[in-house]
């Protein structure tokens, strides 16, 4: 890895800045933690295909039904602990108290000029991955509920189960709490009100 050093900076530094731009925007395109990536979306889509395909390969409700908690547990599991830390910088756990209460927990690693952000590659594979699979399974959801397979309902609501509680979490590490959220509203709707009456007034003083 190459450290730079802000201390040790002169006037030659300057003639390789757009080399280190080029540097900095192509790692930025590129895959850091491949194996992270790959069981980001590995298990998740298995599960899926496994859904879809099951009846048509196995004869065995219990081994498709059996195959697919297994991998919607080790997706939730590897996305929750493994992936979102390293793809995204993001985590959420729960955590109790000495007097018993349980917490949760959304955390943001923060970024800044010595520490590396996340690749628009990494990025993109984990939300993709994290937005799309629940989707999927909410169809499975309305599909099984209103047709004749509703033995596998169960299975359904456990992969909206699951996956929605990562997706959930994640959001609530990007975005911040409701009460972050009210408060950036509000100032926006502020400033706005405030640009719009000044701009109001601006020709009748003129």
């Amino acid at each position: 890895m190459l450290r730079q050093d802000s201390n040790d900076e002169t006037e030659d530094v300057s003639l390789f800045d757009a080399d280190e731009e080029t540097s900095r925007s192509s790692k930025k395109k590129k895959i850091r933690h491949p194996i992270a990536s790959f069981f980001h979306l590995f298990f998740r889509v298995s599960a899926i295909i496994v859904y879809l395909v099951c009846e048509l390969v196995f004869k065995s409700f219990i081994a498709c039904m059996v195959t697919i908690i297994l991998l919607l547990s080790c997706d939730f599991w590897a996305v929750k602990n493994i992936t979102g830390r390293l793809l995204v910088g993001l985590r959420w756990w729960n955590q109790v108290d000495d007097d018993g209460k349980s917490h949760w927990v959304y955390e943001s690693r923060k970024t800044g000029p010595g520490k590396k952000n996340s690749s628009e590659a990494e990025s993109r594979i984990f939300w993709l991955g994290l937005i799309t699979c629940p989707i999927i399974w909410v169809i499975f959801a309305f599909s099984a509920l209103f047709s004749i397979n509703v033995k596998w309902l169960a299975v359904v609501i456990l992969g909206v189960t699951l996956q929605g509680a990562n997706l959930y979490g994640y959001i609530k590490c990007k975005v911040g709490t409701r009460k972050n959220l009210t408060s950036i509203a509000t100032s926006y709707l502020g400033s706005q009100f405030l640009r719009q009456t000044f701009s109001r007034e601006a020709p009748a003083q003129s």
